[in-house]
């Protein structure tokens, strides 16, 4: 990624991005204060915060160490409060507890379509994600027949060959990018399970296109001047647009198992079905959440594998006691370890790090005063980095998974909520399970990798934390896979 917000956070700026934001703090403190004034005889409390650096607020301090940042706001201000941000204040929410009131959402007051309007609207407007109250329910209930088990079962089905045949081309050595690797397997694996296009130029086309678009969402100038990131983010999804449209007739005829396919064909009880404009929207936006997401996923916990042999010796012993180079979505779940590594990555890198929100009235969150068209940011990455809740929070130790009496210690469900929760809890939750768990499989029974002593990856922001540097790895491969396919069950 090569945006503007990537640059800043690169491992040589993000040093200096932190030094600049302290001395210029230092020379220009901001005064607390409350967000809004509560109604008298309200009993409520103010959201407390302060605003920054005149304009910029604390972007760069957020941009440079997030989790740092956040766990200071916490530790000063509780669950609740705000911050400024390049000329607007967002109110942060952090904590099981904050988090349920957010995403129960009962008195309907937490719009996700007007709080990410002015994050991603532009370039994935009217995706699942962005729909609220009925409208929301109702294209999640024709949207589920997509996501059944039997629909998983052919997405894996799918995906399959797209893993084995990636990963027999990745070299051994020092230095392997794994991140720009994942991303283009993962691209991959998008065109055919879910475009149900075949490997080739028109695959290559969509790929460049979703990339734009993605990046387009991620710019910090926000303007469609020609040649800019928004641009051509914005020209992008017009052309993702044209593509979906014009192959839904056929689709709709057809008997595909891609999930475009099935979205066209998808129907909720009552018989009720997506407009083609309602297809197009969810696919674009599918593709975005899916992609990004599970390449965060897969390689932090491909890094915190590298730097912790043991528990990466212990997965592929795993893997390799019970034998199976096609395993179905039943076989995924008989490996423990591996389910347990994988939830401690989203735990301490959780993939969709801060959801966005804004009040549509006057409201309380935790007994404090939030008022109409506040912005809301349910910070999710760092409420699972709370030392509140989980014992030395950053060291990864998947037996926090194994003992579930440990692991659901806390009070609340939402202390381990990586895909979120309430209406707008993820529905591709499980996709996302069977797509890291098929690939880490191949990967511990293909190779063995770490990272240099010492190594430590310089994170930036996407979706969530992700590598600012492709991250590195010297990969070895094992060899021929075990003679499996002999003592295959």
């Amino acid at each position: 990624m090569t945006s503007l917000t990537a640059q800043l956070t690169s491992p040589a700026n993000t040093h200096r991005l932190h030094a600049l934001g302290a001395a210029v703090t230092a020379h220009f403190p901001s005064r607390e204060e409350p967000l809004a004034p509560p109604p008298p005889g309200s009993n409520l409390s103010p959201v407390l915060g302060n605003y920054g650096l005149p304009f910029i607020g604390h972007t760069l301090s957020a941009l440079a160490e997030p989790l740092d940042f956040a766990r200071r706001r916490y530790d000063r201000y509780g669950p609740v409060s705000w911050a400024g941000g390049v000329g607007f204040r967002v109110v942060a929410l952090m904590g099981p507890d904050a988090l349920e009131a957010a995403w129960i959402n009962r008195d309907k007051v937490f719009s996700s379509t007007r709080g990410w309007a002015p994050v991603i609207g532009p370039f994935f407007h009217r995706g699942i994600m962005l729909l609220d109250f009925e409208e929301h329910r109702d294209h999640r209930r024709i949207m589920q027949q997509a996501f059944t088990r039997s629909a998983l079962e052919g997405y894996l089905e799918l995906m399959r060959p797209g893993i084995d045949r990636t990963l027999a081309t990745w070299p051994a050595g020092e230095g392997f990018p794994f991140y720009p690797a994942i991303k283009h397997l993962l691209l991959e694996q998008a065109a055919e399970v879910f475009v149900g296009t075949r490997l080739g130029p028109e695959s290559d086309r969509l790929s460049r296109h979703f990339h734009d678009t993605v990046r387009g969402g991620q710019a910090l100038l926000r303007a469609d001047v020609p040649g800019g990131v928004w641009a051509r983010g914005l020209r992008a999804r017009e052309r993702l647009e044209r593509y979906f449209h014009a192959q839904i007739p056929a689709r709709q005829r057809g008997d595909g198992v891609d999930l475009f396919s099935m979205l066209c064909r998808s129907e909720d009880d009552d018989g009720a079905r997506f407009t083609a404009t309602d297809i197009v929207n969810h696919m674009i936006f599918l593709l975005m959440a899916a992609h990004d997401t599970t390449a965060i996923a897969l390689s932090m916990l491909t890094y915190e594998l590298g730097r912790n042999p043991k528990w990466q010796n212990a997965l592929r012993e795993e893997a390799l006691t019970l034998p199976n180079d096609a395993p179905t979505l039943l076989d995924l779940d008989a490996y423990p370890l591996l389910d347990a590594a994988f939830k401690e990555t989203l735990r301490m890198y959780a993939p969709a790090g801060t959801l966005f929100r804004q009040t549509t009235r006057d409201t309380e969150i935790l007994g404090h005063f939030v008022p109409r068209k506040a912005l809301v940011a349910v910070n999710v990455h760092a409420s699972m980095r709370l030392a509140d809740w989980w014992p030395e929070p950053d060291t990864f130790d998947p037996r926090r998974f194994l003992d579930r009496a440990d692991a659901r210690a806390a009070v609340s469900r939402y202390v381990f909520a990586p895909f979120g929760g309430g209406a707008h809890k993820c529905i591709g939750q499980q996709f996302a399970d069977m797509t890291v768990k098929a690939t880490m499989h191949q990967m511990l029974r293909r190779f063995e990798w770490r990272v240099p002593a010492g190594y430590r990856v310089p994170l930036t922001w996407g979706t969530g934390p992700m590598p600012a540097d492709d991250l590195p790895i010297t990969l070895r491969v094992r060899g021929p896979v075990a003679d499996s396919n002999a003592r295959r069950p």
